[in-house]
């Protein structure tokens, strides 16, 4: 098994790489390129629009939302989460576009009891259909500093990584009948919330408001993706071109590098897939469990 050192090292040039490779990193101010839907009061906002904290009390929580809608490129931040008693508690990242057949790609960042490690979440949602959740702990304590969490999207795949480890991948298997989102622009979303009915221990373990309040805190938004300018967006933000570099061939499948990291992360931090659990779906499973991830 390769050590930890090993992978992160590895990890963090992919990410030096994967921000070289594009000339036009867009480094996003939380001040100009964010809005806040719910628990304004709840936020915080320093460090000339590069700090950004989220709030949850016996209140309310609070919810932001990027300005523009993006189709394909990276999404990422670094977010450090809540310290201590953060069970019942909620801290989502996530892309979403609207509507009952809306897509989604999901971060979910499941507190729990001091002491006790977070749970990554995971789930992307086609046409308004989810069920894909695949769940992970944190190889570190994402409480004790920043972390950066990226969602990498193009029309070939959806990848999620962590400090630049890939942890996942949904394929573009539309060719087998696999709805993928590729068709509709997205949002990023961020926001933190009680959720203490099935957050912690599938509700065993409830939120207690004396250890509130519950902060996370974020920076350096990057919003390295194509912008949604209407219908005409769909084939430019998806053309094969030097300016869209997700779609360059480099970033159609995981390098072989990456493979191994993600590897490395499902074998030995993976708690939970939804392409295992048969009991759930009655043995018929969904048709990308079958088909490979790279």
């Amino acid at each position: 098994m390769a050590s930890l050192h090993a992978v992160v090292v590895v990890a963090a040039a992919s990410l030096l790489l994967m921000a070289a490779f594009d000339g036009d990193l867009v480094h996003a101010d939380f001040y100009n390129d964010v809005d806040f839907v719910w628990g304004y009061q709840n936020a915080g906002i320093w460090n000339n629009g590069n700090s950004l904290s989220l709030m949850l009390d016996n209140v309310t929580g609070c919810g932001m939302v990027t300005k523009n809608q993006y189709l394909f490129g990276s999404i990422e931040v670094q977010i450090k989460l809540v310290k201590g008693n953060s069970a019942g508690t909620v801290t989502a990242y996530y892309l979403s576009s609207t509507g009952d057949k809306h897509d989604e790609i999901d971060f979910e960042f499941l507190g729990n009891e001091t002491g006790q490690p977070y749970i990554i979440h995971t789930n992307i949602f086609t046409q308004g259909v989810g069920n894909r959740e695949e769940q992970f702990y944190p190889w570190f304590d994402p409480s004790d500093d920043f972390h950066n969490y990226t969602i990498h999207w193009n029309p070939s795949q959806v990848v999620w990584f962590v400090d630049g480890i890939p942890i996942r991948v949904f394929r573009n298997y539309e060719s087998y009948g696999v709805p993928f989102p590729d068709r509709q622009a997205m949002r990023a979303y961020s926001s933190i919330w009680e959720a203490d009915e099935w957050a912690t221990r599938g509700g065993l373990v409830k939120i207690d408001w004396n250890s509130a309040p519950f902060v996370a805190y974020y920076q350096y938004l990057q919003l390295r993706a194509c912008p949604w300018y209407g219908p005409s967006s769909s084939s430019e933000c998806s053309a094969a071109s030097p300016a869209n570099w997700w779609t360059s061939p480099e970033y159609s499948t995981l390098t072989y590098q990456e493979q191994g990291q993600m590897k490395w992360a499902r074998d030995n931090f993976m708690i939970y897939d939804y392409c295992k659990d048969t009991e759930r779906f009655d043995g018929a499973m969904p048709p990308e469990c079958s088909l490979p991830k790279y």
